[in-house]
């Protein structure tokens, strides 16, 4: 049913509503979602405003939740995977919700989505992206794909980088919001819901002002993104090379 009243609104209301009135919209949806699915949320830091103007948030990525578990803090549109366009029902609400779809098998395309985002950005938007690529267990942090982060110099602007992990109610390591390898959706919900309880702590660290963006390279904006997140995440520092 909360399902449905998404689909209902995304295709009736949204657009014709102001950005921020989407935003209102967009995190009371996450923030219920997260309650149907007793997950609690565990904030560490300052979040900037509900959707904070010209700020790009990056993230590591564990779970399809990560999305609605930032959604219901601080609001950004996405860049995803063009696979997830074809998802039946969820597919219409990511796509209608202004996500910005890449091709992560084509490099070329990833200048036509930078392109796009240092536009969005620009005009005032949140945005959002993982830079890892793919999903992980959450118990290690994969190389960040420095790319997209050039759309934060184009536009100047601010970058958020926000640490996720899921945990038991106990505060122990969680398994099942992990959406990775051959998991599918289907078992990854069952999972999901089959653990009961849940707490996913977002860990919003230093941001990253406009000047230090305009002035660093992407590759050094990406590092230092990982090395917050790494740092809130409290994994042991190893060398990595930034990929494009």
């Amino acid at each position: 049913m909360h399902l449905l009243r998404g689909l209902l609104v995304i295709a009736t209301r949204y657009p014709h509503l102001s950005q921020p009135a989407r935003a209102v919209i967009t995190q009371r949806w996450s923030r219920h979602l997260l309650h149907i699915l007793a997950i609690k949320v565990r904030v560490h830091g300052t979040p900037p405003a509900v959707y904070p103007a010209n700020t790009l948030v990056v993230a590591n990525h564990i779970s399809w939740l990560d999305i609605f578990a930032l959604n219901s803090v601080t609001v950004s549109r996405f860049v995803a995977k063009k696979e997830l366009r074809d998802w039946p029902l969820a597919g219409f609400l990511i796509k209608n919700a202004g996500t910005l779809f890449i091709d992560r098998n084509n490099r070329r395309d990833a200048s036509r989505v930078n392109e796009q985002l240092a536009k969005a950005l620009q005009d005032g938007g949140c945005m959002a992206v993982f830079p890892e690529a793919t999903t992980s267990d959450g118990r290690s942090l994969l190389p960040f794909k420095a790319s997209l982060f050039e759309a934060s110099r184009l536009a100047h602007a601010t970058v958020q980088p926000v640490a996720i992990r899921y945990l038991t109610p106990g505060g122990h390591y969680c398994a099942a919001a992990a959406y990775a390898g051959d998991t599918s959706f289907w078992q990854s919900l069952c999972l999901i819901l089959a653990s009961r309880a849940m707490v996913v702590e977002l860990s919003y660290t230093a941001a990253i002002p406009p000047y230090d963006t305009a002035l660093a390279s992407r590759f050094q904006l990406s590092e230092t993104a990982r090395d917050a997140i790494r740092d809130a995440l409290q994994l042991p520092a190893e060398p990595v090379v930034a990929a494009e």
